[in-house]
């Protein structure tokens, strides 16, 4: 998480001088890159540990999968999935961020210890979320979003995609702060992965200062996404 130099710290956040690390541990089966593996209580806890020893400033818990294809699951499954996570996790001192599309999961994950709310439709999903982030108090990622179908994103076109998803920002974040949450408590995402293809992608990582003229700090959720494959890859094929 970038914190542009000059810029204001996200309240309700530790201070950190640097770009700040995200680990992240998925209470799923069906997550793109580890779905399964950390699917127990234990399991997760233990995982969100092992990441901040190994230098994570906070740890994302998210119990429903946003990869494409994936199918919704109902909000007693995601609270079952989470919640004991973000709990067991704050327990420890963890900063913890939940990633939810549903206010109720972000309200039971705030009084269990969540330090931040971090939805990747950016409040759209769910009209309760941004009222219930503001009552709060807390600090809220509003990510780029064009929308979540049933077998997968829908599918994104863009004249000029650094312009565009700029602008949806921008509109999204007057939203939300018109909703009530505090301009000091936003994060952006520019969504790298929903509704873009790598060549999208790219083009966003090569144009961040467009999004951090938005004047809010930037969260950029590149790790293990597939057009770092298309990057990295070797003759062939392997990454």
């Amino acid at each position: 998480m970038n914190n542009h130099s000059g810029r204001r710290q996200v309240a309700g956040l530790p201070h950190w001088d640097r770009c700040a690390v995200m680990g992240v541990v998925n209470v799923t089966p069906d997550s793109f890159s580890d779905g399964g593996r950390w699917f127990d209580t234990t399991t997760a806890v233990k995982h969100g540990l092992d990441l901040v020893a190994q230098g994570a400033d906070l740890v994302d818990v998210g119990g429903e999968s946003t990869r494409p294809g994936a199918t919704r699951v109902d909000e007693a499954e995601e609270l079952k999935r989470v919640i004991p996570v973000v709990r067991g996790l704050a327990a420890e001192g963890v900063t913890v961020s939940v990633d939810t599309m549903r206010a109720s999961v972000a309200e039971q994950s705030l009084t269990a210890g969540a330090a931040l709310v971090n939805d990747v439709s950016g409040g759209l999903a769910d009209p309760a979320m941004v009222p219930v982030v503001a009552a709060a108090g807390a600090p809220f990622v509003v990510m780029h979003w064009r929308g979540f179908l049933e077998g997968g994103n829908i599918e994104g076109v863009y004249a000029d995609v650094v312009t565009e998803v700029a602008g949806e920002l921008r509109a999204r974040v007057e939203a939300v702060l018109e909703g009530g949450i505090a301009a000091d408590r936003v994060i952006v995402d520019p969504g790298l992965g929903f509704s873009k293809g790598a060549d999208h992608d790219l083009a966003l990582l090569a144009r961040l200062d467009r999004v951090l003229a938005l004047g809010h700090p930037v969260l950029v959720a590149a790790s293990r996404k597939r057009f770092l494959g298309r990057v990295l890859a070797g003759p062939d094929g392997a990454a």
